[in-house]
């Protein structure tokens, strides 16, 4: 950097190069794998108790649930330290191609080794979107389930305001069976009438809803940001790509 330049100059080149649109991708990720992690983790824990309490007693009805929730756990601690070293390496790589591409510091240089790099997390980071679009998508189901069950309660205290007979509301049930979440072999499996509505007004249910809303969120913040990154680190790959074609050292 030249030696006349001022101290403004000298700030507005250094801002210039700040990577804003990878900084903003890097805060999604972070937000919301934090979100999704605290959520995922703690609602999973809430979801145990649920289904031994009410939905399968027998600890054999639900083992493959159990071992899901045990094992899920154990993969969101890895989840949380992989992402906060890949957002890391992610910021470092948007910082060194968004300078090249703006030609901000002469000792940034483009070369095949870099491009390669480049592509490398390009391609790493459109896998980890896919795979985020999947979680997202899964991670509704508890949420869709949980919503029902609520609105199913709500139909429940309207029927036993309105009529004083239990055959009216005893055959309004929730199974989560029909979702695939417990095994059909489960026992009681399903819960029917009043039972159900005493379980909507415990607080673990309310407290479970509210977990996986925000591991949802979460999710959906994560996949947001990896999104924004393939945008950004496309269109710096491309640049790149054509000023090399065009013999330009950037």
């Amino acid at each position: 950097m030249p030696r006349h330049m001022g101290c403004y100059d000298s700030c507005v080149r250094c801002l210039g190069a700040v990577p804003y649109v990878t900084l903003s991708a890097t805060l999604l990720c972070y937000a919301g794998v934090a979100l999704f992690c605290a959520g995922a983790h703690e609602a999973l824990t809430h979801t145990h108790t649920l289904v031994q309490t009410h939905f399968a007693r027998a600890q054999q009805d639900f083992e493959v649930l159990a071992d899901f929730i045990k094992y899920f756990q154990y993969v969101i601690y890895g989840l949380a330290s992989f992402f906060f070293l890949y957002g890391i390496l992610l910021l470092a790589e948007g910082f060194y191609t968004t300078s090249a591409v703006k030609q901000t510091f002469g000792e940034f240089r483009s070369t095949k080794f870099s491009r390669c790099l480049s592509l490398t997390f390009l391609i790493v980071t459109y896998v980890l979107a896919v795979i985020w679009l999947v979680v997202f998508a899964f991670s509704v189901i508890p949420v869709y389930f949980l919503f029902n069950m609520g609105e199913t309660c709500h139909t429940v205290h309207i029927l036993s305001e309105t009529t004083t007979s239990l055959n009216q509301h005893a055959w309004v049930c929730v199974d989560p069976r029909q979702y695939g979440l417990l095994p059909w072999k489960a026992t009681p499996g399903k819960v029917c009438g009043m039972t159900m509505a005493n379980i909507c007004k415990e607080p673990e249910f309310y407290t479970t809803f509210d977990l996986y809303i925000t591991a949802f969120a979460g999710a959906g913040a994560t996949l947001l940001g990896l999104i924004l990154y393939i945008i950004a680190a496309t269109y710096n790959y491309a640049v790149l790509r054509f000023l090399g074609s065009k013999g330009i050292r950037c």
